[in-house]
């Protein structure tokens, strides 16, 4: 009996270990959670153009064109970096590439504490925060998405697609207090400290395959062994995006969402403070009107998510595009020395309309491009980006040149319109474009 006992608990040590029963709150959720709190850490320096354009315009005496310029390389490298990022987690593991992340941006923006040219600038605020921020851009988001939900994929793609809104509603006000009291040093620092704080949490919370804690990803049916590591990372990115590059879908998203980042991360979060500023209105209030943009912003994106699930994501794309477009017209009639009911209800309906254009993006990459969906958005979202840094060095180049932003807004709502025409035109079909490499 004893040793019919034994063997039977040595063929049971024995069998290969499947999935395990989850408990009540799946994995999943905990894994979202932890990567909203690491996209809210990074965003903390993404709040910091806008507020230091004047403070550093004071000190240095350096042009908005020359800052714009800082700002172009970060936003330019936020975007690029993306779809490599989204190769190097399938080869090392998205816990390792995003903590590595975090410390680059914490250096970069601790070493602007001592620098005193232009070049300084452009080196640690565009190209470490650039590089560190784009590896925990909108792809590590959609990452994560992918190998954790099967359901829900919309919804959680609109939270953690709001989780740098909240961290520019945690972040804008403190930092905007702090150049105003303690000058623009002790915000460079209160940022670093901020990427560092949310180290450890990467390190001991953020797994990188539900396989790895024996459950499947929420709503699967079955379980999901975890991938081998995917080598040559550069190599399956660039494979990737020639592919992608002969499939006309591709260009009417990158083209839609080159508009997106420059009606937003190029155009109102680096320049809405300063213009508001060129008006009379106080930095604090300017700053918290973009922080309020934040709040919307959070509500505007999980509604988009929702949406998505629901309805067609063009259709979003082009009505998003075209509201955004209608309110940018209006904006140089709303500029003032105080805070008025127009305003306020612009701030809201933009914050609303800020980045509910990634859920349905992300959509529509996922139904075209099938498991090379995460890569190919990563491209999209280096279009994104290069659309903001654009606008991010023209924008400060157009107001050395007139004097003033109208031209700015001008333009950017034309744009949205032809991103509102150009969301339409993208075709509905059933299958992958692409098979992966």
């Amino acid at each position: 009996m004893t040793q019919t006992t034994d063997t039977t608990a040595a063929v049971r040590r024995a069998e290969p270990a499947g999935p395990r029963r989850g408990p009540r709150v799946h994995r999943a959720w905990w894994v979202a959670a932890v990567t909203f709190v690491t996209i809210i850490g990074a965003a903390a320096f993404r709040s910091l153009p806008g507020i230091l354009v004047d403070p550093l315009q004071d000190e240095f005496g350096w042009s908005r064109g020359t800052i714009g310029a800082a700002v172009s390389v970060n936003l330019a490298l936020y975007g690029l970096t993306a779809p490599f990022a989204a190769a190097l987690m399938d080869r090392f593991g998205i816990r390792r590439v995003v903590a590595v992340a975090l410390t680059v941006i914490a250096l970069g923006s601790g070493l602007t504490v001592w620098m005193d040219s232009a070049w300084q600038l452009i080196v640690c605020w565009g190209l470490l925060v650039g590089l560190g921020s784009g590896s925990m851009a909108l792809a590590f988001a959609a990452t994560v998405t992918n190998r954790w939900f099967t359901e829900r994929r919309g919804l959680v793609t609109g939270v953690l697609t709001a989780a740098s809104a909240s961290g520019q509603l945690i972040f804008l006000p403190l930092l905007s207090w702090i150049v105003e009291t303690y000058k623009w040093r002790p915000a460079a620092v209160t940022v670093a400290l901020a990427a560092l704080a949310v180290v450890p949490f990467v390190w001991l919370l953020l797994h990188d395959h539900p396989a790895d804690v024996g459950q499947k990803p929420y709503g699967a049916k079955k379980f999901v062994p975890k991938p081998a590591p995917v080598p040559g990372a550069a190599r399956r990115a660039l494979t990737v995006l020639f592919s992608a590059v002969r499939t006309g879908p591709f260009w009417l998203l990158a083209g839609t969402f080159a508009i997106c980042g420059a009606s937003t991360n190029g155009l109102i979060q680096t320049h809405f403070v300063p213009a508001a500023h060129d008006h009379g209105m106080p930095l604090t209030a300017a700053a918290s009107l973009l922080a309020v943009i934040g709040v919307f912003d959070v509500i505007g994106t999980i509604a988009s998510g929702w949406f998505t699930d629901r309805f067609e994501p063009r259709r979003l794309l082009a009505v998003y595009y075209a509201l955004r477009g209608v309110s940018l017209l209006f904006l140089p009639f709303l500029l003032a020395p105080g805070v008025h009911p127009p305003m306020v209800f612009f701030i809201v309906f933009y914050g609303l309309d800020w980045v509910a254009t990634v859920p349905p993006t992300l959509a529509l990459c996922r139904e075209r491009y099938g498991e090379d969906s995460a890569i190919v958005f990563g491209w999209v979202l280096a279009s994104h980006q290069v659309g903001a840094a654009l606008v991010a060095f023209l924008g400060g180049v157009a107001r050395d040149t007139f004097g003033t932003y109208d031209v700015v807004w001008y333009a950017s709502g034309a744009l949205c319109a032809v991103a509102a025409l150009m969301a339409l035109v993208i075709r509905r079909t059933g299958t992958p474009e692409l098979a992966a490499p």
